[in-house]
């Protein structure tokens, strides 16, 4: 009964361990998820492209139009005489009419050039999504980095205490102290340049969020590499780089159907309107009888090598869009493998540090304990230390090299 319980307890702890855990990694993704979103929500360039785009719906309106109506007046300087009367000006309307479905078609050209414009803007937020990401992840390194030089000067320190109470004993020398306080200014000097490192990556963290540089950034909570990683492929396809080219592809399509019909002939409907004057002592049904002229007429492209060549330059433009595609396509590709080969080193890396760091630290645990039965070699104390510094820099720097592949990774992959 006592091992049922306790391996119930066991399974309640183990459940309670992996929902902090889940609710650790849950709030390490909000905070940089809420800053991703404030920047993409305040930086000028995304602003730029929203606007570019807004002027590209407009764009839709602007292409429901037909052509100018003309009016037109005439004042006959010399009345012409005529069967019932002079005649004393003229005045005309005109207005000439598109092809059936040249409007249309025009339309249909102007919304998908938006949805083009669109697509730059989509592309725009992931790229500054994927700045504020490796910026954040360079912040944490610094960061990182600076607390472990922290720790270890806490620990030169504790062993310079112990080389001055050795001295007293003459199981020390003056030398090993002096040694001591130099790593400890050496170490010193790393973490002001560190600090140095950190606030430009600050000030630049906060312009990509387009806020006053000199804003302080809330200490990352601590990350740890998840055990597996997972990539879809097949939704490199869906990269809006790519949807991008398939946009354009989809204008071209609708500029040549646009250009077809503008080939078309145009017609215009009008009317003319002549007031005549009366003839005097004259008396006849027409007399003085205002003229109304309807008209109509057809404007045909005889000579149509314009629209030709459009047409030429359509089928041409769609070959071009569809070789960059495929070199986009290509250089995507590229950079995902390279990523994902960035992103296992960091995973190989870090794990060979965690080894070496917890050997470097059992190599500390032996050499305090001679210590206490009365031997000490202070070189080798700094020797042991320097290599666990060095394995726990390179272990944080490799978690970095490991979130900002991740992060590329996403970006490339992601819809």
């Amino acid at each position: 009964m006592r091992r049922i319980l306790r391996s119930f307890e066991s399974v309640k702890n183990t459940k309670i361990i992996i929902g902090f855990l889940l609710v650790s990694v849950f709030a390490k993704a909000q905070q940089l998820q809420s800053y991703i979103q404030e920047a993409q929500s305040n930086n000028p360039k995304i602003k730029a492209y929203e606007l570019r785009y807004n002027i590209a719906q407009e764009k839709v309106n602007e292409a429901n139009w037909i052509a100018n109506t003309e009016f037109g007046v005439g004042y006959f300087v010399s009345e012409p005489e005529t069967r019932t009367g002079a005649q004393i000006a003229r005045f005309s309307v005109k207005q000439m009419l598109p092809w059936f479905g040249t409007v249309s078609a025009r339309q249909k050209y102007a919304t998908t050039m938006a949805q083009t414009d669109y697509v730059d803007y989509v592309i725009a937020k992931r790229k500054v999504g994927l700045a504020v990401a490796q910026s954040y992840y360079k912040l944490y390194s610094l960061q990182e980095q600076q607390n472990t030089i922290d720790k270890n000067i806490q620990l030169l320190r504790t062993y310079e205490k112990l080389a001055l109470a050795s001295i007293e004993v003459a199981k020390a020398s003056a030398i090993d102290v002096l040694r001591l306080q130099i790593r400890q200014n050496e170490l010193q000097q790393q973490k002001e340049v560190l600090q140095e490192q950190f606030i430009a990556e600050q000030a630049s963290f906060n312009n990509l969020l387009n806020r006053s540089t000199d804003l302080s950034i809330p200490k990352i909570p601590k990350m740890e590499l998840p055990n597996v990683d997972f990539i879809t492929r097949d939704s490199l396809q869906l990269n809006p780089e790519l949807l991008r080219f398939d946009k354009m592809y989809a204008s071209v399509m609708q500029a040549e159907l646009l250009n077809q019909k503008e080939s078309a002939p145009v017609f215009g409907v009008g009317v003319d309107y002549v007031p005549v004057q009366k003839r005097p002592n004259m008396s006849f049904n027409d007399n003085g009888q205002d003229i109304i002229m309807p008209m109509v007429s057809l404007s045909i492209p005889l000579f149509n090598k314009r629209y030709n060549s459009r047409t030429k330059q359509n089928e041409l433009r769609k070959q071009e869009i569809n070789l960059r595609k495929q070199e986009r396509l290509n250089v995507l590709e590229s950079s995902l493998a390279k990523a994902v080969s960035q992103r296992n080193k960091a995973r190989i890396i870090f794990n060979t540090q965690t080894k070496n760091l917890k050997q470097a630290k059992d190599a500390e645990q032996i050499l305090i304990k001679n210590y206490e039965t009365g031997t000490i070699d202070f070189n080798d104390v700094l020797d042991i230390q320097e290599l666990q510094l060095k394995f726990e820099l390179n272990q944080i720097q490799s978690a970095q090299m490991y979130y900002m592949q991740s992060a590329m990774i996403n970006y490339i992959i992601n819809k």
